[in-house]
């Protein structure tokens, strides 16, 4: 297996190569995207979420700290879920891996105690092989088809206009509350999942442009924000990323990206990259091969070529952190 290239405002790097099982080429086409990014895979075994779950200016937030804070420096750390939410224990535990490595992480529920449907531990063998009779398959793709309204409609509960205040009330509240990480990292930093990469790259930009198609948002205090929100942003397999929130970032970025991704484009992530390129943005991007979109989150699988894709997933990310 190739180790992936540091690509820095340079073309993109193709991260893994090989033939991927049919197990994985499933979980690529269809809903199988959705499923991986609203359903948390099986968690590590023997291991326990370490933060807490508490209010941060009326919102509700997981917090985890190093084993040392305060009494050592520490950088404040965004971590923003993909739809299952801070209520689950992988991303719980993956915000105490970031906590581990010396950032004091705050979690936000961005979908105010609403996570995407079908938000529960997904079996490795929910698609088999031997869903194989014509009536079983007829079956599934009645079934996908609803999931994917459901989801649709959960997804227009959750618009930038709703979130956006939301994000912006936590890191207001934390600058205050946890100004010694915020100083000492010169800024917030932030990472994010699937529809939580999308949120990493509009605070990485231009605030105004998030006054999506002239409609308002809902907080006021959203119109005095100018400029980029966090220092720096690092997101695996953003979820319904645009050009246009590509084109607003003015702070440095890593992108994993997933190959072939329905719910983040080859022609958009090209696009982008190109803006990102000329524009002299620092950028990162690498590219995974064979792997589901949701990949990254912690989670176990059995295929190893997923099992590696996201260990190096994790080191590009939190490299890209320590490295600003």
């Amino acid at each position: 297996m190739d180790v992936p290239e540091v690509s820095t405002k340079a073309p993109v790097s193709d991260a893994l190569h090989g033939s991927a099982p049919p197990s994985s080429a499933r979980a690529q086409d269809g809903a199988g995207i959705g499923e991986h990014c609203v359903k948390d895979r099986p968690s590590p075994v023997g291991r326990n979420p370490t933060g807490e779950i508490c209010g941060l200016s009326d919102v509700n937030v997981y917090i985890s700290k190093p084993s040392n804070y305060p009494h050592a420096p520490s950088k404040l750390l965004l971590f923003l879920t993909g739809g299952t939410g801070i209520h689950s224990v992988n991303n719980q535990l993956n915000a105490d891996r970031f906590a581990s490595e010396g950032f004091l992480v705050i979690m936000p529920d961005m979908f105010q105690g609403d996570p995407a449907p079908s938000s529960a531990t997904t079996d490795t063998n929910d698609y088999t092989e031997s869903h194989n009779s014509l009536i079983e398959q007829v079956k599934l793709r009645a079934a996908e088809t609803a999931k994917s309204f459901v989801i649709d409609m959960w997804l227009a509960r959750h618009t930038p206009e709703k979130v956006l205040p939301i994000l912006y009330k936590v890191i207001e509240a934390a600058k205050e509350e946890f100004a010694d990480a915020v100083a000492n990292g010169g800024g917030v930093y932030a990472v994010g999942y699937c529809l939580g990469g999308k949120y990493v790259l509009l605070l990485a930009g231009d605030q105004s442009n998030t006054m999506l198609q002239g409609q308002a948002l809902e907080s006021e205090r959203t119109l005095a924000h100018k400029g980029p929100l966090i220092k720096v942003g690092a997101l695996a397999h953003g979820t319904l990323v645009t050009k246009e929130d590509i084109e607003a970032v003015k702070s440095p970025v890593s992108l994993a990206c997933v190959e072939n991704d329905q719910l983040f484009p080859d022609d958009v992530r090209l696009q982008g990259c190109k803006y990102l390129e000329t524009s002299g943005v620092q950028h990162e991007v690498k590219v995974y091969k064979n792997v589901p979109h949701g990949f990254a989150i912690l989670g176990e699988y059995d295929e190893p070529n997923i099992k590696e894709a996201q260990k190096l997933a994790y080191e590009q990310l939190l490299g890209w952190l320590q490295s600003h």
